[in-house]
């Protein structure tokens, strides 16, 4: 919830808009995906030791959600832009009532760092 109220704070300051579809919307800063399976996984690895198999499971399972947030999903992303400027170009002089395709799906490397950090500081604050 912290990262999706992040999110909102920084699209207000980006575009001077509230838009309260970004608490629950996919992509932006900070990721929201990098920062719940940080969260979790230094969470496991202060209860149970960074020695146990359970925090290496759930270490590499937030190596994988990372790498696809930054990875493939953001190349879907970018392939959804492309073809949407495709129906912009194709159709142009023609009404055309398809839906767009969702383009804001993945992260930028930067984004799914700030995640990590966020994540980070939730999991080692909670032993406050």
């Amino acid at each position: 919830m912290l990262a999706q109220t992040i999110k909102l704070i920084v699209e207000l300051v980006r575009s001077r808009r509230l838009d309260f579809r970004y608490l629950v919307s996919m992509g932006g800063m900070p990721s929201a995906h990098s920062a719940l399976v940080t969260a979790l996984t230094t969470a496991i690895g202060r209860d149970t030791g960074t020695g146990s198999p359970i925090f290496a499971l759930s270490a590499v399972f937030a190596a994988m959600v990372m790498y696809d947030a930054a990875g493939l999903r953001q190349s879907v992303g970018i392939q959804a832009r492309i073809l949407n400027r495709m129906l912009d170009e194709l159709f142009t002089q023609r009404a055309f009532s398809e839906r767009r395709l969702r383009e804001l799906l993945g992260h930028t490397p930067r984004e799914v760092a700030v995640g990590f950090l966020l994540g980070l500081f939730v999991g080692v604050a909670g032993t406050l």
